[in-house]
């Protein structure tokens, strides 16, 4: 998934959900991945040094933190 979006998510998180919607109103594909299955937050830990979502990556460079931290990044690739 280097060239596209991914999304690190865990169930109930209010700032996973805020990322979802936001990729979604933006019409951005996306791979979401549940860090409480077993085995994801350790490979998010692995790839991207850590495991606690939201974690979006794009093009291989990850982003973490509130849906506030993110939100300027996220606006610089894909407001149109």
């Amino acid at each position: 998934m280097e060239s596209g979006v991914l999304l690190y998510t865990s169930p109930g998180c209010p700032d996973c959900a805020a990322v979802r919607r936001y990729l979604q109103a933006h019409g951005v594909a996306f791979e979401e991945r549940d860090v409480t299955a077993p085995g994801i937050a350790d490979e998010a830990k692995q790839r991207y040094g850590v495991r606690i979502a939201p974690i979006t990556v794009i093009g291989g460079k990850a982003l973490y933190g509130t849906f506030a931290a993110q939100k300027p990044v996220l606006d610089r690739h894909f407001q149109n």
